[in-house]
């Protein structure tokens, strides 16, 4: 029988100590909640207290985020952090689970469908990372190279602040306060690790639905719809920054309980 009250647990996960928030009852399928790069489990309250009067939610923080452990074999691959999500929904003796997950959360709520097909009843994926295979080449090394640098605090407030545009004064402040809680080093490893994701084979590897809110930041060649058209459906929230779960909740939970029905 599920409790509706909200626990705070910590699990062993493979490579360390991980943080959940767990919540809500009812029978129907629960939901998964991953928050994004330096994001965590404060970024999905709105959605959360929205959910769990109906359905149990968890919400959880990646390895090296919020309160879980860096991993101590310094694995930031989404496959591990998928590891970390099949750790954590055995624990807890869940079978089946809509995924929801935001940005990087996104990608790793693919890798762990792309590995438990079968667990997974739905993606809701939230300004997903894109699939860096399909972007130009090196793209991306000359930001690593800065972020590897003594130019790292100037270049990653930097890059989140051109993401963040279109965001309340609360929502920004919150959202570079939970980044420069994240260690560089966390930072820096997801980075590199995102950099490699096959997206695209993950979407391959799952048969289930897939919905992709997105912003005008996501209109990308290698934007997940735009590579899998006929996988992935995509729904545009204007008028917000990246973090569309904390500066858009009434439509994203509107969007959220039709995914859910």
């Amino acid at each position: 029988m599920q409790s509706s009250s909200i626990r705070d647990l910590t699990v062993d996960g493979p490579a360390g100590v991980l943080h959940v928030s767990d919540g809500g009852s009812g029978q129907r399928v629960p939901v998964l909640f991953i928050p994004s790069l330096g994001g965590t489990i404060g970024q999905w309250a709105a959605q959360l207290d929205h959910v769990r009067p109906t359905r149990r939610a968890l919400a959880i923080e990646v390895r090296g985020h919020g309160r879980s452990a860096a991993p101590n074999d310094g694995d930031y691959s989404l496959d591990a952090m998928a590891r970390d999500v099949d750790a954590i929904l055995r624990h807890l003796g869940i079978a089946r689970v809509l995924v929801v997950g935001h940005s990087m959360g996104g990608g790793v709520a693919l890798a762990y469908a792309a590995a438990h097909p079968h667990q997974v009843a739905g993606l809701f994926l939230v300004d997903p990372i894109d699939d860096p295979k399909r972007r130009p080449a090196g793209d991306t090394a000359s930001f690593l190279r800065q972020l590897e640098s003594g130019e790292y605090a100037r270049a990653i407030e930097g890059y989140w602040t051109q993401i963040l545009v279109g965001a309340a004064p609360d929502v920004r402040t919150c959202v570079l306060e939970d980044l420069r809680r994240t260690p560089r080093e966390t930072v820096v490893g997801a980075m590199k690790a995102m950099g490699r994701f096959d997206a695209a084979a993950a979407i391959d590897r799952y048969p289930g639905p897939i919905v992709s809110i997105i912003t005008r930041f996501n209109t990308f060649p290698s934007s997940l719809q735009n590579i899998a058209p006929s996988r992935v459906r995509a729904v545009t929230i204007d008028g917000t920054s990246h973090w569309i779960q904390i500066d858009k909740p009434d439509p994203l939970n509107g969007l959220l309980d039709e995914f859910m029905k």
